[in-house]
């Protein structure tokens, strides 16, 4: 499977993840800031600080309402939900030295930024997030005990608070990790074909209509080509399903021995195949589309004995040169393919916008 392939599929799923998360993270935050809030007028234990606690309390809705609603950054990135955690860690550190700091009922808040930091960044800035929470519990528990925190009994009791959060943090990255993996690996099954491992038809219609979104934008040329095995049923009949599925595979790695790597190579259905050339007019298409022609008609493989070969007809439509609407691109490599076909096959036809197609190599 192509670069190409993966890189797409993990570029979509990182953006919807983003989305996601974001959505999380800001109900989270709310959530978060309800908790201090119930706490301030139903404390367990004196506020020391009252003026200050409402301060930060103040400071953190502000920071949230800009920050997240205030298009501060229109497009979600892991930067922006890092910023938010680190912001995070800020307010509950300064909200736990207004509430008995190291004893206060609120320490638990922390765990929130960490199972959030676990779910959307991952291992390593998990790690980091909580080695800064460890810093800002170490210096509250020094504020409280002075150098009486580094007696062993007072050391060993806080360690054994802060264990909580060492696992959480671990168990929830394992748990996070796993889950991503499944996600990807879901995704990726649900857009490539079984037989080949190309890209299916779900996943090149997405990637072509963000192709035409970005040449109508920016006027810049793309071609589709595509390909029809000739006599796959023949072969079926003949010798079996499982050769017609060894044909197949063998000739989705002609073509792809055959095109760029920035080409995106798909399995359109049972025997025909579509590749999205970028940046390509019909005259690289057609040099490209004649040599997987040629390719695949000196190609063969022996099967119980009998040698099996193939041909295949292509059809190329390119936009702007040859087809003005880039939408229809699809439907007139169609077209050009269907009159390789009506006209031999083993050729290369190319749509000339003049609602023909007209063949290249006979």
């Amino acid at each position: 499977m192509r670069q190409v392939i993966s890189d797409q599929n993990s570029s979509i799923l990182d953006k919807e993840e983003l989305k996601g998360f974001a959505r999380s993270m800001a109900e989270l935050q709310w959530l978060l800031l309800i908790l201090v809030i119930l706490y301030f007028f139903i404390p367990t234990r004196p506020i020391t600080d009252s003026d200050s606690l409402i301060i930060t309390m103040v400071s953190y809705s502000v920071f949230v309402l800009l920050f997240r609603y205030m298009n501060f950054q229109s497009r979600e990135t892991r930067l922006k939900l890092a910023v938010e955690t680190w912001v995070m860690i800020a307010f509950i550190s300064m909200v736990l030295s207004c509430t008995g700091q190291v004893e206060s009922p609120l320490l638990n808040l922390y765990l929130l930024v960490i199972i959030a930091c676990a779910i959307t960044l991952g291992k390593i800035m998990t790690l980091l997030e909580v080695m800064l929470i460890a810093c800002c519990y170490l210096y509250m528990g020094y504020q409280s005990y002075s150098t009486g925190l580094f007696a062993a009994e007072t050391f060993s009791m806080l360690m054994a608070k802060f264990s909580p959060f060492l696992l959480v943090a671990y168990v929830t990255s394992m748990l996070a990790s796993d889950i991503l993996h499944a996600k990807q690996r879901i995704t990726l099954l649900s857009q490539t074909d079984d037989l080949t491992g190309l890209l299916n038809m779900r996943a090149f219609n997405n990637l072509l209509e963000k192709e035409i979104t970005r040449v109508t934008r920016y006027s810049q040329p793309f071609t589709v080509v595509m390909i029809d095995v000739d006599g796959l049923k023949t072969v079926n009949d003949r010798y079996g399903h499982t050769t017609g599925s060894r044909l197949i595979k063998t000739i989705a790695h002609s073509i792809n021995e055959n095109i760029r790597n920035t080409d995106i190579l798909a399995r359109f259905g049972g025997d025909e195949f579509v590749v999205l050339m970028t940046h390509t007019s019909t005259e690289h298409a057609r040099m490209a589309a004649e040599r997987i022609r040629a390719a695949i008609h000196n190609t063969a493989f022996n099967m119980n004995g009998k040698r099996i070969a193939t041909t295949v007809s292509i059809g190329i439509a390119s936009y702007p040169d040859g087809v003005r609407e880039a939408a229809e691109v699809l439907d007139k490599a169609d077209i050009a393919l269907y009159k390789s076909k009506q006209t031999g096959r083993d050729r290369v036809t190319y749509y000339n916008g003049e609602a023909e197609a007209v063949p290249v190599y006979a």
